[in-house]
């Protein structure tokens, strides 16, 4: 019997018949901790070694450059050299786009801009045209601009049918001006790479057809998260007698907030005549009670393709714990205890330990929790919850209430929101303070006296000066969130953010929001000050043992021994904004979500989720992720329903889970004179559950609220 290669040796028979496939299109279905690197990077060996294909012309995009290099380093470990086609999508296509930079119409050395550049230029549009950054957002602008981009539409591509609000049409009517700007730079922004290639594509066959016969295999990964443009970059490339794998997982699509289109792998035999499907479902990663759980969950999503994942290892089956806590200090308290039980009785390493939250601002108790029992930690994929730019202005601005001269805080927002004033201002105003060994706050109340600054710029000052003062005067007799509340108010911080219109945005405010909570737990500000000083202090990144807190969305692709997920309730996880903008799409790619974070752990999995939860300064009632009724019973083990007044039957059923469903004349949408717009939840007789914008849950007579 020939003695397989070391290549092919260790995959079972799912991965081994996907290597082998040589014959034709083909979709590799890799769940969760399937192996999929494994199979592509033996099925791309397969083919060199075989002489089926020559290593220039495999063809092998990815997301990251990460994953890039270690694809290439395994299959160099085979064949002792590297593929010179394997990248980025956007890597792939800017060499492309530099070798055909004369018929792209650009030099050249042209440049790639970033993201400040691009917002410079759409602000100088708005200078040239007269038009104020209040009016139309440039952050906003710009994410309308980079969205058709990756949806394949240049200017003379947008229509009337992509024109969604009056930000739409202003960033239609910037377009093509936008796109001047950066030709005469001779530069492109990022989404230009990819949709200036499918240009070239479309305007030279001559150079198609080179690409399509250079490339006789294409592999792509992760092609779940592809978006509109990379899906016909794709298309274009493959022909006829080119072979395509894709490798992916739509469950684990959880993208499509930045335009990844699930609908490109699920319609991929429509796509490729012959395609074969291969299914990867033996997991190598997690326990069986873990898999069971995932799976189960994921069952309820009816856009897949069906699999079931399962493991041939019987050790360590812990079931899943699932925990139900009064609020979210005793949910943070709970991980906490746990942590350090792991840690210390089972010599789990912190840093095989995960915390994933579905919103950022939910690290704000749980940071503060870890820290309480001395428990080191990282924040993955962004900031410390003090460290995060929009709470360090918030709090320069409440410590100028209390010490107008704090220079480091002045300093620190006296553009922000922006108010014109330039470094040659700044340099001005801190030349007098250090001559005259005073404050930046004194020394530009001086130059002001003194007609020191051109009109414009003393109006500025004036009123920036003037809102210290304010806050000044009253400090001493409000409470730190009220004082909170007037600072917001006056500076329009929370407004200019809710212009932008992004995602990050949001999470900002969200975070603000979170931000007023805490806040509230002091009688005053020095007392606030203190804690956070004292927080700052604790941080020891010296060592590498940390336990790992991220968001859910940052944690697709890494594994841990033990992971945590708090925060399992209505409006939350799924989160309210999901459904609402998406509907029952929306509901899906939230439980696909779940799925992702369910299936980073190992061998212990702790879902937790809280009766109340401080939200906009109060504690406001929850209800149970409706996720919770769709897992199985028989592999979790339930810890605190007994003592809370929920039961089972308070947890929403699988059979009723659309929250946007009409039944009877229960209205969907309602608007509360005091709470605003919700969505009607949950029906008692005339007593209503709706889940509010601003508040979260709660529970209102039907005579209070109008349907919208």
């Amino acid at each position: 019997m020939n003695q397989l290669p070391e290549y092919l040796a260790n995959l079972n028979k799912q991965q081994m018949e996907a290597a082998k496939y040589v014959a034709g299109p083909s979709l590799i279905l890799a769940g969760a901790g399937t192996g999929k690197t494994t199979v592509v990077v033996s099925k791309i060996t397969y083919l060199i070694d075989h002489g089926i294909v020559a290593p220039d012309n495999i063809l092998a995009v990815t997301f990251t450059n990460k994953a890039a290099n270690e694809m290439n380093q395994r299959i160099s470990n085979h064949l002792y050299y590297k593929l010179p086609w394997v990248g980025t999508f956007h890597s792939i296509a800017l060499k492309i786009l530099r070798t055909y930079h004369e018929e792209a119409g650009l030099n050249q050395n042209f440049v790639v801009i970033d993201t400040s550049d691009q917002l410079k230029i759409i602000q100088n549009i708005l200078e040239d045209r007269n038009l104020s950054k209040n009016d139309f957002c440039p952050k906003a602008t710009l994410n309308i601009i980079q969205n058709w981009k990756d949806s394949g539409l240049a200017p003379d591509d947008v229509d009337n049918s992509d024109l969604q609000s009056s930000l739409h049409e202003f960033a239609k009517s910037i377009y093509s001006s936008y796109q001047n700007q950066l030709q005469k730079m001779d530069a492109v922004d990022f989404g230009d790479i990819i949709l200036k290639n499918v240009k070239l594509f479309q305007n030279y066959q001559f150079i198609l057809s080179e690409y399509q016969r250079q490339f006789r295999f294409i592999f792509v990964d992760e092609y779940q998260d592809t978006n509109t443009v990379q899906y016909i970059w794709l298309r274009m490339l493959s022909q006829s007698d080119n072979v395509v794998c894709c490798v992916g997982d739509d469950d684990q699509s959880i993208y499509g907030w930045r335009g990844a289109k699930i609908g490109n792998i699920l319609r991929f035999e429509d796509d490729f005549s012959n395609a074969k499907i291969f299914k990867l479902e033996q997991n190598y990663r997690s326990n069986h009670s873990i898999l069971e759980v995932a799976s189960n969950l994921i069952a309820h999503n009816a856009t897949r393709y069906k699999k079931h994942l399962w493991t041939d290892s019987t050790t360590h089956n812990n079931k899943v714990i699932l925990k139900l806590t009064w609020n979210d200090l005793e949910e943070s308290s709970f991980i906490a205890h746990k942590i350090t039980e792991t840690s210390l009785k089972e010599e789990t390493p912190l840093s095989e330990i995960a915390i994933l939250v579905r919103a950022s601002f939910q690290t704000r108790v749980i940071e503060e929790a870890l820290i309480a029992n001395a428990i080191s930690y990282k924040i993955i994929g962004g900031q410390k919850f003090y460290d995060r730019m929009e709470i360090k202005d918030i709090i320069a601005f409440l410590k100028l209430s209390a010490r107008p001269n704090d220079d480091i805080s002045i300093l620190r927002v006296i553009n922000k929101p922006k108010r014109g004033i330039g470094k040659t201002t700044i340099t001005k105003i801190r030349n007098i303070a250090n001559e005259q060994n005073i404050s930046f706050f004194e020394a530009t109340k001086q130059l002001i006296a003194a007609k020191g600054f051109s009109k414009k710029i003393d109006e500025s000052l004036c009123e920036f000066i003037k809102l210290i003062d304010d806050w000044n005067k009253i400090s001493s007799d409000l409470s730190p969130n009220e004082i909170l509340d007037e600072v917001i108010r006056s500076t329009k911080y929370v407004d200019c953010l809710k212009m932008e219109k992004t995602l990050e945005a949001q999470t900002r405010i969200e975070n603000i929001n979170e931000f007023k909570s805490a806040l509230s737990e002091y009688e005053n500000l020095d007392d606030f000050f203190e804690h956070i000083t004292l927080v700052s202090d604790t941080d020891d990144l010296s060592s590498d043992n940390l336990v790992n807190v991220m968001t859910l969305h940052a944690a697709k692709g890494l594994e841990f021994d033990t992971v945590f997920l708090p925060g399992w309730e209505e409006g939350l996880f799924p989160h309210q904004k999901s459904i609402e903008e998406k509907g029952n799409l929306g509901l899906e790619e939230e439980r696909r979500l779940a799925y992702v974070g369910i299936t980073r752990a190992k061998n212990k999995l702790f879902i937790s989720c809280a009766s109340s939860r401080r939200m906009f300064n109060q504690f406001i009632n929850s209800l149970p992720s409706r996720f919770i009724a769709e897992l199985p019973e028989q592999h979790i083990m339930k810890i605190g329903f007994n003592r809370h007044q929920y039961n089972d039957s308070y947890i929403p059923t699988p059979q009723n889970n659309n929250i946007t469903k009409k039944t009877e004349s229960l209205p969907t949408k309602v608007f509360h004179q005091k709470f605003g717009k919700g969505v009607v939840i949950r029906k008692d007789g005339e007593l209503l559950e709706v889940c509010f914008d601003s508040v979260g849950i709660k529970k209102i007579m039907r005579q209070f609220l109008k349907e919208i």
